[in-house]
């Protein structure tokens, strides 16, 4: 009696193991349709250094929602490669499902990417590209900073070329693959012309940096300077601010050529301060979370995905300033 009641308890606790196991094994990918699994993503941004950066925060965090089917892990390095890669080592730890990076830098990621790799978590890459070898992530989205530059090269080569201008840039992060992009497509574009490049420096894209550098322009070269190219609308807001302190009147003494096409930025140039920006688009966060579940279904995806960007003039940028979602 007494073992039959034993073979009885038995059955019925394999039965429920079996019952249990089936209901928790839906064969499903992390985050499928029809599955309860959450996609569990760690992204690791480069801080919050502009405008433009804050809205390509705000596009990822609204793409990788808890509604959408994820839990994101978020981190923003502050601009300090150490830290953002200290991030991603952190998100290795904690056995993320996915890894998305927008790079400060274009090197230093081989050895994290490969710790990655070989976690099984594969890493996509947003907004900057790095040196790495492609094997190490599963794709890229973002933009064309070689065409950006290139696009505002042709603007001041077509305005100013024969004229014998002079002209200063402001520089994005030192190493950032949109600063080193964004001053070859512009080198290119001028090449050839009188147009004379006085000095370029690092604003680090902060309006903060565009603003001292231009205050030691100005304190050098004076009225002499005739444009100048921000390699982001901040630092050419910080310029302008610059400008104005040293009594002169931008968009008409020094004129403006800038990239990204953020709302502050934008303004300036409805208003006349600015005199072109070619556009740089953060709203990447759909991209990327569709390219996330698309790797971990295990489907073929394209190692890059470019987004299409626009330019404004004074005339562009006041007819859509008014509807634009950044």
């Amino acid at each position: 009696m007494k073992k039959n009641m034993l073979a009885g308890v038995a059955l019925l606790g394999a039965l429920a193991m079996a019952v249990s196991g089936c209901a928790g094994n839906t064969g499903e990918t992390p985050g499928g349709d029809g599955g309860d699994d959450v996609i569990k993503v760690g992204f690791a941004q480069t801080g919050s250094e502009s405008g433009w950066r804050s809205a390509n925060t705000e596009s990822m965090k609204a793409a990788f929602s808890a509604e959408n089917g994820f839990d994101l892990i978020f981190n923003a390095a502050d601009n300090k490669q150490e830290a953002q890669i200290a991030a991603v080592r952190s998100f290795i730890n904690q056995g993320v499902d996915a890894i998305v990076i927008a790079p400060i830098t274009v090197d230093g990621w081989d050895d994290v990417l490969t710790e990655a790799k070989d976690a099984g978590i594969p890493v996509i890459l947003e907004d900057r590209t790095v040196s790495a070898s492609e094997d190490l992530y599963a794709s890229w989205v973002g933009l064309d900073f070689e065409q950006e530059g290139r696009t505002a090269g042709e603007w001041v080569k077509e305005n100013f070329d024969g004229k014998g201008a002079n002209l200063v840039i402001l520089e994005g992060t030192t190493g950032s693959s949109a600063a080193l992009d964004r001053a070859t497509g512009f080198g290119e574009a001028i090449e050839g012309t009188d147009i004379n490049v006085l000095d370029s420096q690092t604003g680090d894209f902060t309006r903060d940096g565009g603003k001292k550098v231009m205050e030691g322009y100005l304190q050098k070269y004076g009225s002499d300077i005739d444009v100048l190219f921000a390699h982001n609308d901040d630092m050419g807001l910080g310029a302008l601010d610059a400008i104005k302190a040293a009594g002169l009147t931008p968009g008409t003494d020094i004129q403006i050529v800038t990239i990204d096409a953020v709302k502050d930025g934008m303004t300036a140039l409805a208003n006349g301060e600015f005199n072109f920006i070619v556009e740089c688009n953060p709203l990447l966060g759909e991209k990327a979370a569709d390219l996330v579940k698309a790797v971990l279904a295990g489907d073929t995806v394209e190692k890059k995905t470019i987004v299409p960007d626009q330019s404004f003039t004074q005339e562009q940028a006041k007819e859509v300033l008014d509807s634009r979602p950044y």
